[in-house]
């Protein structure tokens, strides 16, 4: 069968969407890393789908239908462990994140429907990326799928991100897709009018450019990752892995519940089974410390009494532990926007929180969840009442947050550790993690309750994303889990450690205190940027072609019909 006959029968649009999506799961963390180069040819079958349908004249509604197809169906293959939490759930975020992805295709079918196949083709790849880079700010963001994600499970391939950052991966698999698509296609070669292509070959230089821009970077990586040492002076870490079953025995008022009471308990324990005369740094999970804590009165907590005299059996070792904290405002005035009112409180906010004990006697300090999880920890305004009854796993509400990155200080005895506090979903964010470094930060500690998604992808994404981050900035990462996977990534992105997910342990390694700063920690999203600039030039530029094609056609309609003599 030759090239052009590819996607031409009755379900060809359908199996190329299929096909679309199947290679973008299949080469998705968590299959094996080789896998991981399917994303440079996944578009192509899409971008076919897209081109059998304009040869066809199909209306821009039949294109967005199979759009969506393609979207829905990755999503769904992905992200499915959602539903793990709630059924209702998984399917609102498959079908609400596939129904916004569709927007930077259809802006791409639309220029290259108005100004043609040369400028359609190169604002597609800018569409996509602008959108990813909106999905990392907005209130509904949702990057789990930025297509840069994808090589999380293949480090050794991306180990360039410490100059472009994840959205870097993004381009990369655009280029090398276009590229094939073109060559093997021959969109641009338009034949003179009544006549056919020559011939169905594939244009060899576009293979060969195709073939160079997989090559070149996969060198680069290798270069790159090859001259890679771990820097800084070495510190011992131990994280704790309570497991302690979200769904059962967490919080009160399940049917196995943990009295709070064992679970610091527990927690010490495996603390204490790890620790030696060089430890400087235990992590626990988030949430570790559940009960409501208000931080105006916390040190009257006896929760927080007894942490203090463990430490100060332990002279020289901080302690990093989630916290769900409360912070009270005297009125309506000083409260922020999250704030919620009860009559026998006041105003105040509820935060998914980092609490850090620099030793036994400092002042605890705070940090407070910035990066939200949509419909669990953070609603948006214009979707209260829409999905106040979703459950995704958790809370169901708006959290209060913080604007600024917290870098907490160094304890007495190790000069070098000024640790960054990420939450769970906060390690999905490239720029977001790359603002702590700029802020001093030596190591990356990580807290997180992987549970919420079972034995599922879910949490063993998270873990891989994890590893870019460390890429991006070239900083260690101590990683404790409720339960899931708790253990150490290098500066390369490799896990050198981890422990057995579900049961209760703890993990003790040493990590290095890096202090220099890579090219994205230095110069940010770049990438980002400039395509939602470029992204907002073609929408004008489209508004406009649109506005004077209609403008146009009402003209020719107005002009009155001669009549003959």
């Amino acid at each position: 069968m030759s090239f052009k006959e590819i996607g031409n029968s009755t379900w060809g649009p359908a199996g190329l969407a299929l096909l679309t999506a199947a290679l973008l799961w299949i080469g998705w963390p968590v299959h094996p890393a080789p896998l991981a180069l399917l994303l440079l040819v996944a578009w192509v079958p899409y971008l076919r789908l897209e081109q059998v349908l304009v040869q066809r004249g199909s209306s821009g509604w039949k294109v967005f239908r199979y759009s969506y197809l393609t979207l829905v169906l990755w999503n769904a293959f992905v992200t499915w462990w959602v539903s793990h939490a709630t059924l209702g759930g998984g399917i609102t975020a498959v079908i609400c994140n596939a129904l916004m992805m569709s927007a930077p295709l259809m802006a791409f079918y639309h220029t290259k429907r108005l100004f043609g196949p040369k400028l359609g083709y190169l604002s597609l790849p800018i569409f996509w990326i602008a959108f990813e880079q909106l999905h990392l700010t907005w209130d509904l963001t949702w990057p789990w799928l930025t297509l840069g994600n994808g090589f999380a499970e293949a480090t050794a391939f991306v180990q360039w991100y410490e100059y472009t950052g994840f959205l870097g991966g993004s381009v990369w698999v655009w280029v090398v897709n276009l590229l094939l698509f073109l060559a093997l296609f021959r969109p641009l070669q338009q034949p003179a009018s009544g006549a056919q292509l020559a011939d169905d070959k594939p244009d060899k230089k576009l293979l060969a450019g195709a073939a160079l821009a997989v090559i070149l970077p996969l060198l680069l990586s290798w270069f790159i990752g090859s001259r890679v040492q771990e820097q800084g002076p070495a510190l011992e870490v131990v994280v704790v892995q309570p497991n302690v079953d979200p769904y059962t025995e967490k919080f009160q008022g399940k049917a196995n519940f943990v009295p709070y009471d064992e679970q610091l308990t527990r927690l010490l324990k495996l603390s204490e089974q790890k620790l030696t005369p060089k430890t400087k740094l235990v992590i626990w999970p988030e949430t570790a410390l559940e009960e409501y804590y208000f931080e105006q009165q916390i040190e009257a907590n006896p929760k927080i009494n007894r942490i203090r005299q463990w430490l100060a059996q332990h002279p020289g070792v901080a302690l990093l532990t989630g916290i769900t904290s409360v912070v009270m405002y005297p009125n309506q005035e000083a409260a922020s926007v999250t704030a919620r009112h009860r009559d026998d409180m006041g105003y105040y906010d509820v935060f998914n929180s980092g609490a850090y004990f620099r030793d036994a006697v400092a002042p605890i300090q705070f940090y407070h969840k910035s990066r939200l999880v949509p419909g669990v920890e953070k609603i948006p305004p214009l979707l209260t009442s829409i999905i106040a009854h979703i459950d995704l796993g958790g809370t169901v509400g708006s959290y209060g947050s913080q604007d600024e990155r917290t870098v907490f200080t160094a304890p007495a005895g190790a000069p070098g550790l000024r640790v960054a506090p990420l939450i769970c979903y906060e390690s999905i964010y490239g720029d977001f993690t790359a603002e702590y470094v700029k802020g001093g930060a030596t190591l990356l500690g990580l807290f997180t309750n992987d549970a919420w998604w079972h034995d599922s992808p879910g949490y063993r994404q998270l873990l891989r994303y994890g590893a870019l981050r460390s890429i991006e900035t070239r900083r260690d990462l101590a990683r404790s889990a409720n339960t899931g996977f708790t253990g150490f990534i290098n500066q390369k992105g490799e896990m050198f450690q981890r422990e057995t997910a579900w049961i209760p342990t703890a993990s003790r390694a040493t990590v290095h205190l890096n202090t220099e700063l890579t090219f994205y920690v230095r110069y940010g999203e770049l990438i980002g940027a400039a395509t939602q600039v470029l992204a907002v030039v073609l929408l004008l530029a489209l508004l406009v072609k649109a506005l004077n094609r209609r403008l146009g056609a009402k003209l020719v309609a107005a002009e009155p019909v001669a009549r003959p003599a």
